[in-house]
């Protein structure tokens, strides 16, 4: 094990290194140490062990030693009731290593993941019953929330870190938890490796292969999504025509960005759809509507927002964060004439609006406009905006109503609603057009 095996980071470059105390992080944190950049080694007190107090008071003394800064956090609760002790930890560990590494203004955090770590993962994953996604394991290096969370010795094995403990005289922590066979991990550690010494190499080997395989069902999804998909609304048409493997990719490719939807709902997504048919599917944080051949997501109802007064009488992208979506404003024909957008009311439906399609339509109440326009039933909410006279102005879905256009001769806007999936990815409202 060699200092090379840690990436070239810039000398002014501060590298945050997640540090337990026990072995492999020591290694890492003194790996990190002699590569010359600044390090800041970020500790978290689970305070499960009697032994917690001891072992953060440690962690200080030798980051100190090997010249590193040093940073703790302590969890705070506890597990709940029936809640895996090893998740609770896990998911209060990964919350605070990113909040401590964010405070210090650093972007690259060193995990000292090494090849049976991986290995381990595989097997978990696997009795699990998990796809592609789990059985990929853990990557080299992910990009989340704006750092980079680095495992540079994934394909080094243990016996390896050891030896460069031993040979620079470390000295580290030996938790006695890691003993306890009511954890998985742990009894997989004491059954799988006795018996099969050989087995880490090719379990981990079978990772990396699972995480190219991963990589190119994301990029067949992509192509077929930019044909099937908008972020509003997948093709089920479509998508029945696909082989059912390339289906299903496709379909939970579409789902990631809504909801975490597990396997069972992927399949009966894909099994009690029939074409033509209206169906809804309780998700996590929502529900998803089967409606005219296409597939929506909808995110659990909550209280609309107040009424309020609204400016759009200048083209350009006006966000209303409260509503989860925002107002196109551009020059268009027929439109409605500016002076008459500075004073808008938004609010959402109060149940007796009458709407007109066009200058020759009829007047609709909502829902009939709704219906004849296919926009479905969760997506009739609002908002709706009215003129200083209480005259409906548009309506989010449907657009403008007829009965406000301005004359032709009249300089004319025309409004246009986006939800946030819609969104252009940028920051902030666009800037006005000229």
């Amino acid at each position: 094990m060699a200092a090379s095996a840690t990436p070239r980071i810039a000398e002014s470059k501060l590298v945050a290194v997640a540090f337990s105390g026990g072995l492999d992080s020591t290694a890492l944190l003194h790996v990190a140490t002699r590569s010359g950049a600044r390090v800041l080694a970020l500790h978290v007190h689970h305070g499960l062990q009697p032994q917690a107090d001891e072992w953060a008071a440690h962690c200080e003394r030798v980051a100190a030693e090997f010249g590193a800064a040093f940073a703790c956090t302590r969890l705070s609760g506890a597990p709940g009731r029936g809640e895996s002790i090893e998740a609770w930890a896990r998911e209060g560990r990964h919350r605070a290593l990113h909040e401590m590494t964010l405070a210090a203004d650093a972007d690259l955090l060193l995990l000292a993941h090494h090849r049976r770590d991986q290995a381990e993962t595989f097997v978990l994953q696997a009795m699990r019953g998990a796809g592609t996604a789990g059985l990929s394991g853990m990557p080299q290096a992910q990009w989340r929330d704006g750092i980079c969370w680095a495992r540079p010795w994934l394909q080094q094995p243990r016996e390896a870190i050891q030896t460069y403990a031993e040979l620079h005289g470390l000295r580290w922590i030996e938790d006695p938890s890691n003993g306890d066979t009511r954890f998985a991990r742990n009894r997989l550690r004491q059954s799988l490796w006795p018996a099969f010494p050989a087995a880490e190499a090719g379990l981990a080997q079978a990772a990396r292969w699972v995480q190219q395989a991963q990589a190119l069902a994301a990029e067949v999804a992509v192509d077929d999504l930019a044909e099937l998909a908008t972020s509003q609304r997948l093709d089920l048409a479509a998508l029945s025509m696909l082989s059912p493997a390339r289906a299903s990719n496709a379909l939970r490719a579409w789902l990631a960005p809504h909801t975490a939807a597990p396997a069972s709902l992927v399949e009966r997504l894909l099994t009690e759809w029939r074409p033509g048919a209206a169906l809804s599917w309780p998700a996590p944080g929502g529900a998803l509507h089967a409606y005219r051949n296409g597939l929506h997501w909808a995110a659990a109802p909550t209280e609309p927002p107040p009424p309020a007064t609204v400016d759009l009488s200048r083209p350009g992208l006006h966000a209303q964060p409260a509503w989860g979506g925002a107002w196109l404003v551009e020059p268009a024909s027929p439109g409605i004439a500016p002076a008459r957008l500075t004073g808008l009311t938004q609010r959402a439906r109060a149940g007796a609006e009458r709407f007109q399609r066009a200058p020759a339509s009829a007047l609709r109440a909502l829902k009939k406009a709704s219906q004849e326009a296919g926009l479905p039933a969760w997506r009739r909410g609002g908002p709706l905006l009215f003129d200083d006279a209480g005259h409906l102005i548009a309506v989010a879905g449907l657009g403008l109503d007829a009965r406000a256009f301005a004359e032709k001769d009249e300089l004319q806007l025309s409004l246009r609603w986006l939800e946030d999936s819609a969104l252009p990815q940028r920051e902030g409202p666009a800037e006005p057009a000229a």
